[in-house]
């Protein structure tokens, strides 16, 4: 297979005395190897994450230019995939023109989502947050004309939000990809938007922390979700008990590198080879081995992007 062409290009040794290893395939459905963080060692990177055993990784634009380096590491790299997009709270910074230009990445053959893009609203921009006054009453708050204009301005950016989600859902369904979700403190406006386009593409729910029941009402809707290095950290019950209880085809696991690292690397650099760490723990809390997860999630992911169109 062309990953395992990749994995013998990177370390041939493990390839050629491990080589049973090779058929556990794991894949990274979101990572952002585009930021400065990896731009010294990405080449040692992404042979880490071979010798781990993930032979797939998705990198994911947050903005046009962000989008356009993800490309270009699909070209450089034969095992890295690019989903391009615009990103929540980046929405105001890339204007309203943005689609002509993503709708043009989105042609590239290694182009498998669009995304990410949904609804933040828990990134409030610094002039929309409410001052911060001792002892006032909220009801005299409001009646000032600055949290007026405050409020007005919060619905517009909002707006701006989701009128962005639906542009690139628009262009997914034209182009007949599927969409990498960002959802933060948004969950009742982001169904509302996406229940429009129920049967006319699907949604990934990357870092997926919400309940059991959540994950359901998603996978009822079409939807999947993925886990993060979150799901090893000692605060995150919630997300293994989710974890445990989502359908066999109904996840897919990934790093948010260079962000969200797991146990025992927490308050580090993540990276794609640590996906290996997350799936661990998603076998542990199914009461299932690390072999049948990879075997799940790499089976929705195929489905999902459909890398096999672009071969």
């Amino acid at each position: 297979m062309k990953e395992d062409s990749c994995c013998r290009i990177f370390v041939p040794q493990l390839f050629i005395f491990h080589s049973a290893f090779f058929l556990m395939e794991l894949i990274d459905t979101h990572a952002h190897l585009d930021y400065p963080d990896f731009e010294l060692d990405l080449d040692g990177i992404v042979a880490r994450a071979c010798e781990e055993g993930v032979k797939r990784i998705i990198t994911i634009g947050t903005g046009i230019e962000s989008s356009r380096r993800a490309v270009a590491l699909t070209e450089r790299f034969p095992n890295v995939y690019a989903a391009i997009g615009i990103h929540p709270t980046n929405v105001i910074e890339e204007g309203g023109d943005f689609l002509p230009a993503l709708r043009e990445l989105a042609l590239h053959p290694k182009v498998v989502a669009i995304g990410e893009t949904g609804i933040d609203y828990h990134h409030l921009p610094e002039e929309l947050q409410v001052p911060k006054v001792a002892a006032v009453d909220s009801a005299l708050l409001a009646q000032s004309t600055g949290d007026q204009e405050r409020l007005i301005a919060e619905g517009a950016w909002k707006a701006d939000q989701a009128d962005a989600f639906r542009m690139q859902l628009d262009l997914a369904v034209e182009l007949g990809l599927n969409v990498v979700i960002h959802q933060r403190s948004s969950w009742v406006d982001t169904l509302d938007v996406l229940r429009d386009y129920t049967g006319k593409v699907r949604g990934v729910f990357h870092c997926f922390g919400g309940t059991s029941q959540e994950g359901a009402e998603l996978a009822t809707l079409g939807h999947l979700v993925s886990f993060t290095g979150i799901i090893t950290f000692k605060n995150a019950e919630q997300v293994r008990e989710t974890a445990a209880a989502v359908p066999a085809d109904g996840y897919m696991v990934e790093t948010d590198c260079p962000y969200l690292a797991p146990v025992p690397h927490r308050g580090k650099r993540a990276e794609p080879a640590h996906t290996r760490l997350v799936a661990e723990t998603v076998a542990q809390v199914r009461g299932t081995t690390l072999e049948q997860v990879a075997a799940e999630t790499t089976r929705t992911a195929g489905d999902f992007f459909r890398f096999a169109r672009q071969s």
